[in-house]
């Protein structure tokens, strides 16, 4: 019996040198799986990284002349929940991160509520540089980060997108309806299901809506299967 395992070892190895020679190193053993893929090509994290590299050192418009720090993104590359904002506040400025004041404060509970954690899902904002005062962002301004949030989008694949208040919900979905009339039900952006709802830094002023948010994000919850 040992003398023909001995054989059949040398038979293997001789087929594998054959192979070898053929330009073929897979041999045998299929490729193990990784759970953490997604598609094929270069991965989520290194598109993601070349992005912010553009972003960091973008001046296509006048916002970059007061910034602190561009406000890029963060979370899980691979997310299936992507929420979008309108832009970085006082504290996301100084810190270069989206969503770390108040309101910021509020999303991480909106998050928690739905059974998940910040870095399970993927934060942005529709302009990456805070306006002055706390402005609402200008259709130029917009523009010019247009391309840097499709970029975003397209390289995490988001099952749902959240549009936190009306600004990004208008701006994704390239209407003026009011956020009232537009949250409580999905529309579509470019395949993917977007469900607009209130902005929390609203909510902190109106907490009474905060019910109204609750069941837009349940809607989000149902149709992920949380």
């Amino acid at each position: 019996m040992d003398r023909e395992l001995s054989d059949i070892i040398k038979t293997l190895k001789s087929v594998i040198e054959v192979e070898k020679g053929f330009g073929i190193t897979e041999f045998l053993m299929p490729e193990k799986p990784n759970p953490a893929k997604k598609g094929s090509g270069p991965s989520g994290a290194s598109n993601l990284e070349s992005l912010e590299m553009d972003v960091l050192s973008c001046k296509k418009c006048q916002l970059h002349k007061r910034r602190n720090n561009a406000v890029f993104g963060v979370g899980n590359p691979r997310a299936r929940l992507m929420f979008v904002g309108e832009g970085p506040g006082y504290e996301e400025d100084m810190q270069g991160l989206p969503f770390v004041g108040r309101a910021g404060k509020l999303l991480t509970k909106m998050i928690e509520a739905m059974g998940l954690e910040r870095k399970d899902v993927y934060i942005a904002n529709v302009v990456k540089c805070r306006p002055p005062d706390n402005r609402n962002p200008l259709p130029a301004e917009m523009i010019a980060c247009e391309g840097y949030l499709a970029g975003q989008i397209d390289t995490i694949k988001p099952e749902v997108i959240c549009t936190l208040g009306k600004i990004a919900s208008q701006a994704l979905l390239k209407t003026e309806v009011p956020i009232g009339r537009l949250r409580g039900e999905f529309h579509a952006y470019r395949g993917i299901k977007l469900m607009p709802t209130y902005h929390p830094a609203y909510l902190l002023r109106n907490p009474g809506d905060k019910r109204l948010a609750w069941n837009d994000l349940k809607k989000i919850m149902a149709l992920l299967g949380l």
